[in-house]
């Protein structure tokens, strides 16, 4: 046998736009990319009718374990990850615990990881007070990079960070060459807005949503890019809910300052209607913002300013989703597995987003931004990570359909565009109609040497 697997007859999706060929893997890369490739292999898949994808990168999952699995678990959320087309994820520091703050901390997540996850994975490290002399060693580790709070994570065991915490910590960074990323928000504005209110006995959804406005994000990102231009730290700025915290970004990219973004389903496809609409299940910080704010955003997606798509899946047990006060809710969307039929049906069938941005958004471009290999592409020596998608079909989610521990997502009823007929890590497939298959055998990704890429 020349090949361990042939994918026969389906449309590859590539940079350049999308056309009919085989692929060809082996030893888990592809070897070839043709139309009608001769010869025969192991294992041949009819991929007729159906797109071939690279399988989605998602760098911002929090999957809660060890400590809190409860909440979700490396088993249930990568197994769900892979439902949606789901390849490589990276793990947040937080709300594992102990949280990944040094060597100690971040063995033990790897130990919770392997075995249990379905798909391949990064981990990223943590920034807050105390820890920055624990960058090194969490870099020797393997760490993608590390996460800062700018505003309360809600965790009592993972604080914010201070501005001199965070320029400390960005100059460290940047010696190691590893990124920088934050949570931004500032935490005197939003903490203030959010005590007047309750002592005013202000405590429903619309009042939530009023204690953390545009503005407070807006700051937050410009100050987090002054320090890290002066730290000399790449700079990534994560889950941005307006165009006007996009904006910011790309005037200090046209700087020269070495800093991108990414967004999230949720911010492209529900409002604040939805969250009075929905309720728990739909509050999230930065909170779901106006139409208005929404329309803006999708202007700089459609016009590439936004470096990609992030699920930020942070579930929570019911339990925490239910109090009159909105304030105590706790703050999660849950959605990592449905990233790629959201984007395809509100980006790509709804507003025209061609195929290669949606490639982009939902893979390439984090693993460029963070070097996590050759995955991203079909192309020959790439990591054979792929996703065998029917984008003709489109159907509302189902609660049944989920794979996550709690099935508490706000995208059930919503429409999704395009069923993952069957997901391979490495070229092993790891998820088909409906189920997983085989045994966990998800390993650990650690960043290539070098310097973050710049923007895509």
């Amino acid at each position: 046998m020349r090949w361990d697997l042939l994918i026969r007859g389906g449309t590859v999706v590539g940079p350049a736009g999308a056309g009919r060929a085989d692929v060809a893997i082996v030893a888990g890369r592809i070897g070839e990319v043709a139309p009608e490739l001769a010869g025969d292999a192991a294992e041949t898949i009819d991929a007729t009718g159906c797109h071939v994808l690279p399988g989605v990168v998602d760098p911002h999952v929090h999957f809660n374990d060890p400590g809190r699995s409860e909440w979700e678990g490396f088993a249930s959320g990568s197994t769900a990850f892979a439902a949606g087309g789901g390849t490589l994820f990276v793990d947040m520091p937080l709300n594992a615990s102990p949280p990944t703050l040094d060597a100690a901390s971040f063995d033990a997540k790897l130990a919770a990881a392997q075995g249990a996850a379905r798909t391949d994975f990064a981990l990223w490290g943590g920034l807050v007070p105390g820890n920055v002399d624990r960058l090194p060693e969490l870099a020797a580790r393997g760490v993608a990079g590390f996460k800062a709070f700018m505003s309360g994570s809600g965790i009592v065991d993972f604080q914010a960070a201070d501005d001199a915490t965070l320029w400390q910590g960005m100059k460290l960074a940047g010696e190691l060459g590893l990124p920088v990323l934050v949570h931004a928000e500032n935490d005197a504005l939003t903490a203030a807005l959010a005590r007047d209110a309750v002592a005013a006995g202000r405590t429903g959804i619309r009042d939530y949503l009023a204690s953390r406005p545009v503005m407070a994000e807006v700051e937050a990102i410009r100050r987090a890019i002054t320090l890290a231009a002066d730290a000399g730290c790449p700079l990534h700025v994560v889950h941005v809910s307006s165009g006007t915290g996009v904006a910011a970004v790309v005037e200090a990219r046209a700087r020269g300052v070495d800093v991108t973004c990414e967004t999230c389903p949720h911010y492209l496809v529900l409002t604040e209607d939805d969250v009075e609409r929905i309720g728990a299940a739909a509050k999230c910080a930065p909170p779901l913002r106006p139409a208005a704010v929404q329309a803006e955003l999708w202007r700089h997606v459609l016009g590439g300013d936004v470096a990609f798509v992030a699920s930020d899946h942070s579930p929570a047990p019911a339990s925490m989703k239910q109090s009159a006060n909105f304030f105590e809710v706790w703050g999660g969307i849950a959605g990592v597995q449905a990233t790629l039929g959201l984007v395809l049906e509100e980006g790509h069938a709804r507003r025209g987003l061609p195929l290669a941005d949606v490639v982009r958004l939902t893979s390439r471009a984090a693993v460029e931004r963070f070097r996590l290999g050759d995955r991203g592409r079909i192309e020959r020596g790439c990591v054979a990570d792929i996703a065998i998608v029917d984008i003709a079909i489109a159907a509302p989610l189902e609660a049944a359909d989920l794979h996550d521990r709690h099935r508490l997502s706000p995208y059930v009823g919503r429409m999704l565009r395009g069923r993952v007929r069957r997901t391979l890590v490495r070229g092993r497939t790891v998820f088909a109609d409906g189920r997983a298959i085989g045994p966990a055998s998800g390993d650990l990704v650690r960043p290539a040497p070098g310097s973050p890429a710049g923007a895509s």
